[in-house]
């Protein structure tokens, strides 16, 4: 796709797959679920035009990168290790870079952030606000007693379940189901009865930004791999908080924007537009800068209005 190139290098112990792009300053992406290096296409293609070096890695257990057969090598400390394993490989001139992260992405952006600020010149991540840990409470325990074991993540917690239940529906259909979700509600996927809402068998229509040749894509590599990768980042919820015990507290000291939609399941969970609003995401964050709210869109909003955010991230990052 316009000129991106692909390789393959060793990081951390794992083949890992980067689609790159460009000259200059590194800019790294990291994609979220059920994506790869490929929703960020547009950007990757967009940066390299204006004076970027764009990386975007398939983070392992997803697309070309292998992906661990044991449930627990998927915390953020693995997969942070593997980031600073490819920076040190594919930009040891460049002391610090640029963060783009989005869902799973940019979890794992924060997390890097807080393990390794060295790394980072600065942040922008989409969708997925910097949570702090809850020394009292795992956080299994506290989705379960907020929206019940149907929730998604919850339904996602016992290895070969999950996976079963997606095989009998179809990759291209699940992956259809999560890419086209726009309900600003949580999801809820009831045993043996698929995504809730929208109503069980009603037709899915793709939106003028995704096309079947983007699904077909997507399709491919998940079939290829299958989703026990990406789904086991969810089965290490209960084991990144036991790990992350000695960084209770601390806060993201990051140069950090922000951006969400406003139909975004995400920016809809109970507390969140409270917390995101009234000071407590800036407390933890204290270098936030900007948090935009873009009006009409869902939750995979660099696909939705590419050009949109790719102008809210390049208006961040020329500033440094």
């Amino acid at each position: 796709m316009e000129g991106i190139e692909h390789r393959v290098l060793n990081v951390n112990g794992i083949n890992m797959h980067i689609a790159e792009k460009g000259q200059g300053p590194v800019i790294l992406f990291l994609h979220g679920f059920p994506e790869l290096w490929y929703s960020w296409r547009h950007q990757i293609v967009a940066f390299a035009s204006l004076g970027f070096r764009a990386l975007a890695p398939d983070l392992r257990g997803y697309g070309d990168t292998d992906a661990p057969a044991s449930p627990t090598s998927y915390t953020s400390l693995h997969v942070v290790g593997d980031l600073v394993a490819l920076l040190d490989a594919v930009a040891a001139d460049q002391d610090k870079v640029f963060v783009v992260g989005h869902d799973w992405g940019a979890l794992i952006a924060w997390a890097l952030c807080l393990f390794r600020p060295d790394k980072v010149k600065a942040l922008v991540n989409l969708s997925v606000v910097f949570s702090p840990r809850n020394p009292k409470r795992k956080p299994l325990e506290s989705l379960r007693a907020l929206y019940g074991n149907d929730y998604y993540i919850c339904r996602f917690q016992e290895p070969g379940d999950i996976e079963a239940e997606f095989a009998q529906r179809g990759t291209a259909t699940v992956l259809k189901e999560f890419l086209t979700y726009r309900n600003p509600g949580p999801v809820y996927f009831p045993e043996g009865k698929g995504f809730v809402p929208p109503p069980p068998d009603t037709p899915i229509v793709l939106p003028s930004w995704l096309s079947e040749e983007d699904v077909n894509y997507y399709a491919c590599k998940y079939e290829k791999t299958g989703f026990t990768g990406s789904v086991n980042y969810y089965r290490n919820l209960d084991l990144n908080w036991e790990l992350t015990a000695p960084w209770t507290g601390t806060q993201v000291k990051v140069p950090a924007k922000f951006i969400i939609g406003d139909l975004d399941l995400t920016y809809n969970a109970p507390g969140t537009k409270e917390y995101i609003h009234m000071g407590g995401f800036k407390k933890y964050v204290p270098f936030l800068q900007d948090v935009i709210v873009v009006k009409g869109v869902g939750h995979f909003l660099h696909e939705e209005r590419p050009d949109e955010i790719t102008k809210h991230i390049y208006d961040f990052f020329q500033t440094f």
